[in-house]
């Protein structure tokens, strides 16, 4: 049997303003500029960042979102001038590994998700990343940078 190579045609990447998260950007973005491959952009707000008083402040989490919205709109320029041709945003809220699996990728389906593998310091890391999860429970092909 001859070898073949995969090709993606929907990517999904998540970012945050991690390290990891802009390399798997940048691989994304690369990926679908020279495969023709459809970009979706997705930034999770994730609640567990937020104290009592900020959850419950509606005033803070429009701010936060809008503040979410126009940073989300800069991944998509920046997709769009390195030559991706098709771009989606999305911006979700929730924990950033169950909502990627759970609600962005049955609405999105793609083939591929890529994402960091950056890992919050502390209890966090005992019970497993969000890499980890996305990489096991995702019902598509995961591409983990480091």
């Amino acid at each position: 049997m001859a070898e073949r190579e995969m090709k993606f045609h929907r990517v999904l990447v998540g970012v945050d303003d991690s390290h990891d998260a802009l390399l798997a950007f940048y691989y994304a973005v690369r990926y679908a500029a020279e495969n023709d491959a459809e970009l979706f952009i997705v930034s999770v707000l994730e609640s567990d960042d937020l104290n009592i008083y900020q959850a419950l402040d509606d005033d803070y989490i429009h701010g936060e979102r809008s503040q979410a919205e126009e940073h989300i709109l800069d991944f998509k320029q920046q997709a769009y001038d390195s030559g991706v041709k098709k771009v989606t945003t999305l911006i979700a809220e929730g924990d950033a590994g169950k909502t990627i699996v759970k609600d962005v990728i049955p609405h999105v389906q793609p083939d591929l998700l890529v994402i960091g593998s950056f890992d919050k310091p502390g209890i966090a890391r005992r019970f497993g990343s969000q890499a980890a999860y996305m990489s096991k429970y995702a019902p598509c092909s995961v591409l983990v940078i480091r």
